[in-house]
């Protein structure tokens, strides 16, 4: 009889518990977690593979049209062109290329257009080692001179490569030097970093010393 009487109690006792914390969750009375805060997206800007600048030989590939970029239009072909120097040593450029900023390197010794350029036929390139390139295959052109940068390219760890990691599953493209370089002036322009990425989950902060850990350290 007395067993019954404390199962009793106990059952008893342990509906009341049950009943008091099915009003307490009913009430809320601990509050519940809030809502997790949506993730924003990217800035299209930071995603976006398009090249930083239209290349003269990525416009040509793609089929447009380069009479405008025919350089024997107004000069005659296989005749150098004298180029004209101020006292300082700086190229003196003709109105019809005033919008050319020549700043390739920072001594100065290679705002030369001849570098480049083939003397002898302008709408070609040409190597150190007087090899000459077309205007849509300058990389090697840039690689005669940046031979550290060039391996990095040719390795897919310079310069932006777009499409399949593996070549079983698509193509892929690379972007030549041009693409992001201005040849005349390559220095490129600092950008924004792109932002961290966001947490899952929020993430706990560590407590907050006390002042006498504080001085401790």
């Amino acid at each position: 009889m007395i067993l019954n009487d404390r199962k009793f109690l106990v059952l008893a006792a342990m509906s009341v518990m049950f009943l008091a914390l099915a009003a307490a969750f009913a009430f809320n009375l601990w509050g519940r977690t809030p809502p997790a805060s949506p993730i924003p997206l990217a800035d299209p800007k930071f995603v976006d593979t398009s090249p930083s600048r239209v290349a003269i030989a990525e416009f040509i590939r793609k089929g447009g049209d380069p009479s405008d970029y025919d350089c024997d239009i107004c000069h005659e072909k296989n005749k150098p062109i004298k180029i004209k120097f101020d006292a300082e040593n700086n190229i003196i450029l003709p109105k019809e290329h005033a919008d050319i900023a020549l700043s390739h390197g920072s001594h100065k010794r290679n705002n030369n257009c001849y570098n480049c350029h083939d003397e002898m036929n302008l709408s070609l390139l040409q190597t150190r080692d007087g090899k000459q390139l077309k205007l849509v295959d300058s990389t090697p052109l840039c690689g005669s001179c940046h031979g550290p940068t060039y391996r990095d390219w040719e390795a897919g760890v310079h310069g932006r490569t777009s499409g399949f990691w593996n070549r079983d599953m698509g193509e892929y493209s690379r972007l030549g030097c041009p693409s992001c370089h201005n040849p005349h002036s390559p220095k490129f322009p600092g950008r924004e970093p792109a932002p961290g990425p966001h947490a899952l989950h929020p993430v706990a902060k560590a407590p907050a010393h006390n002042e006498a850990e504080r001085n401790h350290e």
